[in-house]
């Protein structure tokens, strides 16, 4: 992909200048700058339209845009006056030093990564350059920039990395997740992670820098690829195609809806302690075969129209995926003790919106599944 210049960054730029946005706010409070990672992707779009409800705070969104990052996700805030979007590949130090030059960010939360479990066995290549090579070039140039920083701007300073509990690896049956957690990954992806999560805390450790680790469960909810569980099946199920599912499809997940999370994430990030770790869940195992199950009850009551046959009889059984973990449950007991946080979503609610989402956009599939939305 070609990397952007400093022309570029200027040419991208979706707002006024950090100047101009300033002048917009009291004088007495000045703007954060929350510098994001990935902004332009599933769960990085949703982070992006709460930082901008925040008051006071801008956002600089920089995604590379490959196949995972797509703008049409922040349509609706692309002219807001306090956003800027830049096109740019976070293994760019360089370019990434020249950001943190020209926009002196006081908060950086990074969610670009590869992300998709079974494109990782095919090409783990691809993990390991931007969750461990850009991950890295990113907490060289945070560093360089909190180095420089006055006292008081260091020590508001703010890196977040947004990791996932597949790090730790499978649960057996009983037990969950915690910050104590041994690492444990089990698929390139994971590894690629877990290596991240250690480079931050490293950084943490060796040189100071204000780094906090979250952990997450499966998120769902609007604006996801197709390639995830769940809008894989709704549209599969929508047009009455085979529903197929690893192994037994008793393989089990704690679900966690996206804003519920991006809730998590601006507690952890205004609220958490450098040097932490915390682990974000929805408090809610279901069995892969239960979610399609709730996908297909939830399609049947939005939209009965389009009930092609019984759902059951869609459901395929294919050769499990090779290191399939079998259980992932996370324990939110730090998170709620510490910054008064807990998922307000229930599942059955959540998948029914997100159903919702789904039917109501069929624009936004149609754009991604044909690659329009990259130009393509």
């Amino acid at each position: 992909m070609r990397m952007a210049s400093m022309g570029d960054l200027k040419s991208h730029s979706t707002a006024a200048s950090p100047l101009t946005s300033s002048k917009r706010l009291k004088a007495d409070s000045p703007p954060q700058t929350i510098l994001v990672t990935g902004g332009a992707g599933f769960i990085g779009s949703h982070f992006v339209r709460l930082a901008l409800g925040k008051p006071h705070t801008r956002v600089v969104n920089v995604d590379a845009l490959t196949y995972a990052g797509n703008l049409d996700n922040l349509a609706d805030v692309a002219d807001h006056a306090n956003y800027r979007f830049i096109r740019a590949d976070i293994c760019d130090g360089e370019l990434l030093g020249k950001l943190f030059a020209e926009e002196c960010p006081t908060a950086v939360v990074h969610l670009a990564a590869e992300s998709h479990v079974d494109k990782s066995i095919a090409a783990p290549d691809d993990f390991i350059r931007t969750n461990v090579v850009g991950t890295t070039q990113l907490l060289k140039c945070s560093l360089s920039h909190w180095e420089h920083l006055n006292d008081s701007a260091r020590e508001s300073f703010r890196f977040l990395h947004v990791s996932t509990d597949e790090v730790f690896g499978s649960l057996r049956p009983t037990g969950k997740f915690s910050e104590a957690s041994p690492y444990h990954p089990s698929s390139p992806y994971s590894a690629s992670k877990a290596a991240a999560d250690h480079l931050t805390r490293a950084f943490f450790v060796t040189y100071g820098l204000p780094t906090i680790i979250s952990n997450c469960s499966n998120n769902y909810g609007p604006n996801q690829l197709p390639e995830k569980l769940v809008p894989l099946m709704t549209l599969q199920a929508l047009a009455g195609k085979i529903l197929p599912l690893f192994g037994d499809g008793q393989n089990v997940r704690d679900w966690l809806y996206v804003e519920d999370h991006c809730a998590a994430l601006w507690q952890i990030l205004t609220l958490g302690t450098p040097g932490e770790d915390y682990c974000v869940g929805g408090n809610c195992e279901k069995r892969n075969l239960e979610v399609v199950h709730a996908i297909c009850t939830a399609i049947n009551e939005l939209r009965p129209e389009l009930a092609h046959r019984p759902w059951g009889a869609l459901v395929e059984f294919v050769a499990d995926r090779p290191g399939h973990d079998r259980r992932y449950a996370v324990d939110t007991t730090k998170i709620t003790r510490e910054l008064g946080w807990r998922p307000q979503v229930a599942f059955e609610s959540g998948l029914r919106s997100t159903v919702a989402w789904y039917l109501d956009n069929s624009n936004w599939v149609e754009r991604v599944l044909s690659g329009v939305y990259r130009r393509e």
